[in-house]
């Protein structure tokens, strides 16, 4: 099969990340619950992961470098842990239901207000965002890229806009890996990463990067392996917010695939730059499909057809041609409002560096024999 359904999960991972799983599952203990030399060691693999990321995303403070279980629970801790009822938030139409289904609920049952920013001719631009900010606001919560059309907010031009007393809290399960993500210079004061993407990581490996300005209240409540004697949380991070056992092989994943990102981010851009455009290009020349994306450095290129919808172009795609794409809403049905494309949606190709031009023109050739009326696949 030619997976081309990255932005859901990456499908192949480096064998860097594979040899880390295993070496972390031939030899594992729980990082921070105990004194033993093997418990020592992972505990130190751990906080070397805590620093290649702090260092990747410049954050401010390796202490506040939280792991979680996926981008998800990292968004959760940042929503439900911080805002108050009265506090009013602005966000866009760009983001993905692990922001609007907790803003929703929060406002349902804690009061808070949240206002949703307009795309204009496809793009979402800063001053739009920053136009939604009243004097109740406490946090502006943006992608980093959506995982629709791989359209990116400048976050460093928004920060500019934005009041001083506005957090800043950023949803980088696309954007991570793929963009230069700079928290100081940005000024972001939460960023949420989903480790098994961008970064290369496998499933179950996910962070929440703080600045110095955020202090969530924990999400969940447990052992932590430090201060057992109180019934309290530690006061003190990462602790604070990482309750029960780590995934230790999921962040041995991360620290590898981080490392390959540090190292070859720009090359990953490029080539997925090179992808999405050759896709694009060659359904723009093609007729029958409208491109919904610019060629951008996430790997996503979303498109429809003239009449078919886009699941059943999905599903044919799969049976007839064994590509993998995906169709549908994408788990972000404001940004389908946006485009134009609720209820049915579009279908999206997501390409990762290790893919090919021969994967681009595959999955173009069976778009082609599905384009006209009566076509069939060979």
């Amino acid at each position: 099969m030619i997976y081309l359904d990255n932005a859901a999960t990456g499908g192949e991972k480096p064998v860097c990340v594979q040899n880390a799983v295993l070496a972390a599952m031939k030899a594992c203990a729980n990082p921070g619950r105990g004194g033993h030399a093997r418990a020592v060691a992972c505990a130190g693999r751990v906080f070397a992961c805590r620093t290649l990321l702090a260092q990747l995303f410049d954050a401010p403070d390796t202490g506040r470098v939280v792991f979680t279980k996926n981008c998800t629970e990292a968004l959760n801790i940042a929503l439900f842990g911080i805002l108050r009822s009265g506090d009013h938030v602005v966000t866009t139409c760009l983001e993905h239901n692990s922001v609007l289904r907790p803003l929703a609920h929060l406002k349902r049952t804690r009061g808070i207000a949240f206002d949703v920013a307009p795309l204009k001719d496809g793009r979402l631009l800063p001053e739009a965002i920053a136009a939604l900010v009243q004097p109740e606001t406490r946090m502006c919560c943006v992608t980093t890229a959506s995982n629709v059309t791989g359209e990116a907010p400048d976050l460093y031009a928004l920060r500019r806009l934005l009041p001083a007393r506005v957090l800043l809290v950023a949803d980088g399960a696309q954007g991570a890996g793929h963009l230069p993500i700079s928290m100081r210079r940005a000024g972001i004061d939460a960023l949420a990463l989903a480790g098994h993407k961008g970064l290369f990581g496998i499933q179950g490996a996910g962070a929440l990067l703080l600045s110095g300005r955020c202090d969530p209240d924990p999400l969940m409540f447990g052992g932590t392996g430090s201060e057992s004697h109180s019934l309290d949380m530690p006061a003190f991070y990462p602790d604070r917010l990482e309750s029960g056992t780590l995934s230790y092989p999921a962040i041995c994943s991360l620290a590898e695939g981080a490392l390959l990102v540090r190292e070859r981010r720009a090359a990953i851009a490029q080539r997925l730059l090179f992808l999405t455009a050759r896709l694009t290009d060659g359904l723009r020349r093609m007729g029958h499909y409208r491109i919904f994306s610019a060629p951008n450095a996430c790997g996503i290129a979303a498109f429809s057809h003239e009449s078919l919808p886009s699941e059943a172009v999905a599903q044919r795609l799969s049976d007839e041609f064994s590509i993998a794409v995906r169709g549908g809403l994408h788990c972000a049905p404001l940004a389908h409002r946006a485009l134009g494309t609720f209820p049915d949606g579009l279908v999206r190709a997501s390409f990762s560096p290790f893919q090919t031009e021969e994967d681009a023109d595959a999955l173009l050739d069976a778009l082609g024999r599905i384009a006209g009326d009566g076509a069939t696949a060979s």
